[in-house]
C-alpha cells in the first residue's frame, strides 16, 4: 500500500506557513513516518512529472496556513485525493495571546502548538489505516 501523502502550504515569510510545513513534517518524520510521506508544493504546482506521479490518485492530506487553501487546490489540481484538509487559522484560537515566532522562527509556544496540530494529523493518518483494513 502507498503511504499516505501530507502536504503542507508553502506560506513562505508567514508564522501560520512555518506552523504548517513544520506539523507536517513532524508527522511524516517522527509520528508517522511508515505511514505517510510529504512533496514539495512548489513541485506540484508547477507540474513535476515524478512528484505529480506520487499525487495522482493519491490519499492525501492538506495543511494550509490560511484560507486561500493554496496546498488542497493544488494537490486536488494535480488528481490527488484530499481526504482530510486543515487549516492552521481553525486551531489557533485556544492559543490567543501566544507568541508562536515569525515566518522564519518558532518559539517554544509555537513548537508546542506544531506538536498538537501534528498530533491531530498523525490521530487522521491512524483513522485513515484503519478504514484500509
Amino acid at each position: 500500500m502507498s503511504k499516505i501523502k501530507v502536504i503542507p502550504c508553502s506560506g513562505i515569510g508567514k508564522v501560520f506557513g512555518l506552523l504548517a510545513r513544520e506539523s507536517v513534517l513532524m508527522v511524516t518524520q517522527e509520528k508517522c513516518p511508515n505511514e505517510t510521506e510529504t512533496l514539495c508544493l512548489a513541485h506540484v504546482v508547477t507540474g513535476d512529472d515524478e512528484v505529480v506521479a506520487k499525487i495522482k490518485g493519491a490519499r492525501c492530506i492538506t495543511m494550509d496556513g490560511c484560507s486561500k487553501y493554496c496546498a488542497k487546490k493544488s494537490v486536488e489540481a494535480a488528481g490527488g485525493e484530499v481526504e482530510h484538509s486543515y487549516k492552521v487559522p481553525d486551531y489557533i484560537k485556544p492559543h490567543r495571546g501566544e507568541d508562536h515566532g515569525t515566518g522564519t522562527y518558532l518559539t517554544e509556544d509555537g513548537w508546542k502548538f506544531v506538536d498538537e496540530l501534528a498530533g491531530i494529523m498523525a490521530k487522521t493518518v491512524n483513522e485513515m489505516q484503519e478504514e484500509v483494513k
